[in-house]
């Protein structure tokens, strides 16, 4: 029996999976066993194909590929090039040690060319856990050579890396790819009047607190949204690995470089549960996994579906995402900064007398209710947009750039790293709760005096009142402030009560 190694894709991991190969005698066949599905079973026939352009023909023999462990189940055409190496060393036309210090990934075509799939970072990740080299198609190796560019050989068809693999033609070893300069093309200073948003957006920003937006159309909300990247940091190596990870296992890594700049989502409203949650037939991450370490920006809330909305709120909260399948339970990381923008009515002129239809105010709240109180409450930050006055649009641009904000924005991130340093699980004010709240977010005595009467008056959930000191909390790390005063407190009370109470 001869043998090699591949990956399985469990979420955004990658498990080993040894490709056994076996010939005895008996009625020819070539049969694939190990929880393979449709995709798999398929190679039978591009490898036999591809074996073909070589002009290697297999034996009059039966032959038996086991995919161990077989109650993992495989999927993916990346196993073509893994089972064709183990047929070659059964064949003797590659040397079985080399076959077996390898682990490789790719889908054949019919001519034998490798065609690069998804998955070469965590693949490469899980090579290197166990101290084997990995094979690949040319172009996905520059993303797998950051994890350990020496082990990483890119080649373009089989028998290209026959040759490398036999020491006819070695080929050389991949260099990683290039990291693209941070390009801002949108400025928060193009954005004419709307200053308590750009402020608000300075504080989200800050603190990854999940903001909701509410205005008439032509506002500014895609706008002031747009911007949002521009004044978050660059991702941490640590971030950059965990959002690269994702992305590789979507196929949304392109130029073999891993992600950089934080991601920004902004899926249409038609879009389904599993778009936005993550699953399908492969337990693929969704949107709010793609958002990871980044911005989820859904703009006309009240037009998505219910249940997709409701498919949100434990994610905000966890930052975790599990998807179910009757045969595994895949676990994505969506620690995403959600920004949501709506119209105050169908349409969007409860405020205009002369524009607004005839059932207002009461059409303004059917189409509000669409988004329910628990989702509601899980806004942090709820501002509404005024129009923008005539005048502002003929001022020149004034005010701070992305760059000033970014400057402050990262300032306070560096705060709360350093405060949360020892904390596991926690990095932003976001993220704290329980016994850390009440250390860190503890208000000086007016400010708790005020807090106790707002949310006495406006009926806040505990809830509620919790995201009010974790927003002062990050209000204070923007002004330096160890501490958290009345004014905090009373600034981030305007962004929880101004557009909708609770």
């Amino acid at each position: 029996m001869l043998r090699t190694y591949t990956i399985a894709f469990h979420g955004a991991e990658a498990a080993p999976v040894e490709v056994q190969c076996a010939m005895a005698p008996g009625i020819p066949g070539f049969s694939i066993v190990g929880l393979p599905d449709k995709t798999v079973t398929e190679a039978r026939e591009r490898v036999r194909a591809a074996l073909s352009a070589m002009r290697i023909a297999l034996p009059s023999q039966r032959i038996t590929i086991n995919l161990s462990p077989a109650d993992m189940p495989k999927a993916g055409s990346h196993y073509d090039l893994p089972i064709a190496l183990a047929i070659l060393a059964a064949l003797k036309v590659i040397p079985a040690d080399v076959a077996e210090e390898n682990t490789s990934m790719g889908e054949l075509s019919l001519d034998g060319k490798l065609v690069p799939v998804a998955g070469a970072l965590p693949a490469a990740f899980c090579a290197a856990e166990e101290r084997r080299g990995l094979l690949c198609a040319e172009e996905t190796a520059p993303e797998a050579a950051w994890v350990d560019a020496a082990r990483v050989i890119g080649a373009r068809s089989l028998a290209e890396l026959v040759r490398h693999l036999t020491g006819a033609v070695p080929i050389l070893p991949a260099t990683a790819g290039m990291l693209s300069p941070r390009v801002d093309s949108r400025d928060l200073r193009d954005v004419k009047g709307q200053e308590r948003a750009k402020r608000v957006l300075e504080i989200a920003a800050a603190g990854r607190h999940h903001l909701l937006m509410i205005g008439t159309p032509g506002a500014g909300k895609s706008m002031l949204s747009s911007r949002m990247p521009g004044l978050l940091p660059d991702l941490t190596p640590m971030e950059a690995l965990e959002t690269s990870m994702i992305h590789s296992v979507s196929g949304l890594l392109k130029g073999g470089g891993i992600c950089r700049d934080r991601p920004f989502r902004e899926p249409h409203h038609t879009a389904s549960k599993a778009a936005i949650a993550g699953g399908g037939r492969a337990a693929l991450p969704g949107e709010i996994s793609l958002a990871h370490n980044g911005v989820l920006f859904m703009d006309e809330l009240p037009e998505f579906a219910p249940a997709v909305l409701e498919t949100l709120r434990q994610p905000m909260e966890s930052g975790e995402v599990t998807v179910s399948r009757a045969n595994a339970h895949v676990h994505y990381p969506c620690k995403f900064l959600m920004i949501a923008a709506a119209n105050p009515c169908r349409c969007g002129y409860l405020s205009d007398a002369n524009r607004a239809c005839s059932q207002a105010p009461k059409c303004s709240e059917k189409y509000l209710a669409r988004i329910s109180g628990p989702m509601l409450d899980r806004f942090d930050l709820r501002i509404e947009i005024p129009a923008v006055a005539h005048c502002d649009l003929t001022m020149p641009p004034s005010g701070d750039t992305s760059v000033d904000v970014r400057q402050r924005v990262t300032a306070a991130r560096n705060r709360q790293a350093e405060r949360y340093a020892e904390i596991e699980g926690v990095s932003l004010n976001a993220d704290i709760q329980g016994d850390l709240l009440d250390e860190v977010a503890e208000p000086d005595a007016e400010g708790r005096d005020l807090l106790l009467l707002a949310a006495d008056r406006f009926k806040l959930s505990a809830r509620g009142y919790h995201r009010i000191l974790r927003v002062a909390r990050t209000i204070a790390d923007l002004e330096a402030s160890d501490a958290i005063h009345r004014d905090h407190i009373a600034e981030a009370l305007s962004y929880r009560i101004s557009a909708l109470r609770g």
